[in-house]
């Protein structure tokens, strides 16, 4: 029986050894630049402290209180950044993972989304034209091909 236990305790850990982490936007260090995500349900862009730090699924967040922080690790996946924080209008449209600008976003049915601008380029306004009913399903489908760290 030991035997059979040190064999099934050995095939566990392989495998979360080798289970493939999701890639986040991290271009700062953290999810969102930094910015505080929960402050994004609030309709706000409000940059996080380096006083309310947390890591979740290997990604680091900033808050702006002691609050929000508490409010992130009571429900941490209502707050997370869809599609790992990328442009969603991106994974619709061409499948690949672009950087997102943190004071773009958009809350819809509960969830966060963010979007690519600069350059003249405002995402988030092509995303709301072309229809997002249409494009998330598309962004959904295209993120499970590329959410794995390579």
């Amino acid at each position: 029986m030991k035997k059979l236990t040190l064999i099934i305790a050995t095939i566990l850990i392989s495998l979360s050894s080798q289970a493939q982490q999701i890639d986040y936007y991290l271009d700062s260090g953290y999810i969102a630049e930094g910015y505080d995500v929960t402050e994004y349900f609030n309709n706000k862009t409000v940059e996080g402290s380096k006083s309310y730090v947390t890591t979740y699924d290997g990604a680091k967040y900033k808050f702006a209180s002691q609050a929000n922080l508490d409010k992130f690790k009571a429900n941490p996946t209502k707050y997370v950044p869809q599609y790992g924080g990328y442009c969603a209008y991106a994974l619709a449209t061409n499948g690949k993972k672009v950087d997102a600008d943190p004071e773009t976003f958009e809350i819809r049915d509960g969830k966060l989304y963010m979007f690519y601008n600069s350059w003249g380029k405002n995402t988030l306004k092509s995303w709301k034209k072309e229809g997002p009913t249409t494009l998330q399903p598309k962004a959904d489908r295209n993120w499970e091909n590329v959410k794995y760290k390579n």
